[in-house]
């Protein structure tokens, strides 16, 4: 009866969405408060409602219920218990339940944070967030049912995708879901203020922290997907532009131009029809993933190609909000206004550029993700467009967009002098140039593009610190020590600072791995050796293990320099019963300053392995970037304008504004 329990806790949660997405709405527009009132109410309880429901689709897992057709064809009475409750959302069923649960999480978010704003917005956008939940509850129910049974229930499941059990796989998407789905809270407060008519600066200071907050999970998403892909897959690599991973990279580029976006409405009132058009555009980008994902127009490793009509049903979806949305952003924006006029030179100049080049991005990656299927479609022949256009395409796009990232936070609001932001930052371009160049040659080879690379990435942590050094020194009446003016910043700035390092570092990492990483495939044998990068890999034996579900031929590999031993590998080629798809579970000796990666190709006639050994310097530091960039989000969202209902820049001492005296 589980089952069925499920399926109606999800036909009551529907019909609670279409009462929470139309009632406060029409209450809002005909000055109902009784009407508006339900908003809340309704939020909580269609929370509750998808929360039990997920619990039943857990326990239908935990249990083996194998009369469950979503059960059966992704988990197996051997499966182990973490993997069958990474299970619940390892299909098309249960990541759809997955992605409607994060949608109430946000909702409810917004309903017990949002006390502060008027009601009648928050009736708004509450009921956006309900017409969104229904359109998806709707979705589930009609194509996409995780608790179809099936008769007679099945001696036992399919098991889950191998790929799919690692640990990387419990928490990727969950994380990932709810940055996609974070955008829909900056989408709602769009549609929400666009109703209204109050674009002002008070709506982007209470859409800011939410937004940060969407870009934060989409970061570690997206950084864990990369981490999972490049341990799991036993690729090596860390970025391969596949279909799946651009889909989730899009709203991320369109996200990272709204938050800049959001910080110039805020300050300075412009760019508003523009900030409202990119919350559009990445919540519809997070839709266009979910479809590309879904509707099985794409091949990936782990992309859900199912049914068509999955694809139709998302597709119509994806047309009406984002018909819907644009209709009412045209009837809108002509009253809008463009905001405070700003000089050629001047920080609104330069954010404006960030944003046309981070659209760009977005862009090339959408062209190089949908051309071949146009193609396909249109009976044209198949192409791929692999990473050679992606990274030429990209270089050529990031690279004005690092350098700017150095120049824009030192420039005046409204208007600058060119030589004097040239004599400010003259130091910090000659201090990026000469690090680079000496990076380089202590790597053993000064390449002209791998430097100009690590030269941005010094670029924006020198001018970082010139920005620093001018906001503590004493000046303006400004009085107390270092330590005193450093806790007078405000967290939003410390937090852009912190996100640009991150970005730096990241950066870094990609120049130094693509540049000096050494690869070799090899046959090895018991007693065989290899030497990698000044490493000496040795094979000491292969043999058979057996796993929970699995078998497995496990090598050990010695791995040693100058004849002291460093560590000791055991990579592994599986073999899972139910699936019986061979997998490679790579090895990795891991530190700070580089990853010695090793993965087993396929065994010859011979009793020989196929070894494939990989020395790559600095490739931690990608993900390291990933992870301090969400430091620097999660610092600015808890800036204390967002947590107080009127701003206090007021309090801080001249000299000492942040952000508004630039």
């Amino acid at each position: 009866m589980i089952p069925e329990l499920g399926q109606v806790l999800l036909l009551l949660a529907l019909a609670v969405a279409l009462i929470q997405g139309v009632l406060p709405l029409a209450g809002a527009q005909r000055g109902r408060a009784d009407w508006m009132a339900l908003a809340r109410p309704s939020a909580y309880l269609q929370c509750l409602l998808v929360l039990a429901a997920f619990a039943c689709l857990t326990s239908a897992f935990v249990r083996h219920d194998f009369s469950v057709l979503y059960v059966a064809s992704n988990s197996n009475s051997l499966l182990p218990l973490p993997y069958r409750i990474a299970a619940v959302w390892g299909g098309h069923e249960g990541s759809l339940l997955l992605w409607v649960l994060m949608l109430n999480v946000w909702t409810v978010a917004v309903a017990r944070f949002s006390r502060s704003l008027p009601n009648v917005f928050v009736a708004r956008i509450l009921a956006v967030l309900g017409l969104v939940a229904a359109g998806f509850l709707l979705f589930m129910l009609v194509t996409s049912n995780p608790f179809d049974r099936l008769l007679p229930a099945a001696a036992d499941g399919r098991d889950l995708n191998p790929l799919l059990q690692d640990p990387g796989m419990v928490a990727h998407p969950p994380m990932l879901y709810m940055g996609y789905v974070g955008f829909s809270v900056a989408y709602a407060f769009a549609i929400a203020a666009l109703i209204g008519g109050n674009l002002d600066a008070t709506w982007a200071r209470w859409t800011r922290p939410w937004t940060t907050a969407a870009w934060i999970f989409l970061t570690f998403g997206i950084g864990l997907g990369s981490w999972w892909a490049y341990n799991e897959l036993g690729w090596g690599g860390w970025w391969f532009w596949d279909p799946v991973e651009n889909a989730s990279f899009m709203p991320w580029l369109v996200g990272t131009a709204l938050i800049h976006s959001l910080a110039v409405t805020e300050k300075r009132g412009s760019f508003k029809v523009w900030t409202v058009l990119l919350a559009i555009m990445a919540f519809s980008l997070s839709l266009l993933g979910t479809f590309l994902v879904r509707s099985g127009v794409l091949s990936s490793v782990h992309a859900f190609a199912t049914d068509p009509r999955r694809g139709l049903f998302i597709l119509i979806f994806l047309v009406l909000v984002i018909g819907a949305s644009l209709l009412l952003f045209s009837w809108r924006a002509p009253s809008v206004g463009l905001g405070q006029r700003f000089g050629l030179l001047s920080k609104e100049t330069s954010l404006l550029v960030n944003n046309m080049l981070l659209a760009v991005a977005c862009g090339a990656v959408l062209l190089g993700t949908l051309y071949p299927l146009f193609l396909d479609a249109m009976g044209m022949g198949k192409i791929s467009v692999g990473p050679p256009y992606f990274d030429t395409v990209f270089t050529l796009i990031m690279a004005p967009l690092l350098m700017l990232m150095g120049i824009g936070p030192l420039m005046r609001w409204k208007e600058d002098e060119l030589s004097g932001l040239a004599r400010r930052l003259r130091w910090a371009l000659v201090l990026a140039i000469g690090a680079a160049l000496l990076t380089s040659w202590a790597a053993g080879r000064i390449a002209p593009a791998t430097t100009g690379a690590l030269a941005l990435a010094y670029w924006i942590i020198a001018s970082m610190g010139v920005d620093l050094l001018e906001r503590l020194r004493p000046r303006g009446g400004m009085s107390g020590g270092v330590v005193g003016r450093m806790r007078l910043l405000p967290r939003a700035m410390v937090g852009m600072w912190i996100a640009h390092l991150g970005v730096a570092l990241f950066a870094f990492g990609v120049a130094m791995v693509k540049t000096y990483e050494t690869e070799r495939d090899v046959k090895m044998t018991a007693d065989a050796s290899t030497e990698v990068a000044g490493y000496r890999f040795r094979m000491v034996s292969v043999s058979d293990v057996q796993g929970p579900n699995y078998v497995a031929a496990q090598a050990l590999i010695e791995v040693s320099r100058d004849g002291q031993l460093l560590a000791t590998l055991r990579p592994e080629k599986r073999i899972y019963k139910v699936q019986s798809n061979p997998m490679t579970e790579a090895a990795v000796d891991s530190n700070l300053l580089r990853d010695l990666y090793i993965s087993m190709g396929e065994r010859l006639d011979n009793g020989d392995w196929i070894v494939r050994v990989q020395h790559k310097p600095f490739i931690n530091w990608i993900w390291l970037g990933c992870l301090v960039m969400m430091g620097g989000g999660l610092l600015a969202t808890s800036d204390r304008r967002y947590r107080s209902r009127q701003t206090r820049s007021a309090e801080l001492p001249a000299g000492m504004a942040g952000e508004g005296t630039r």
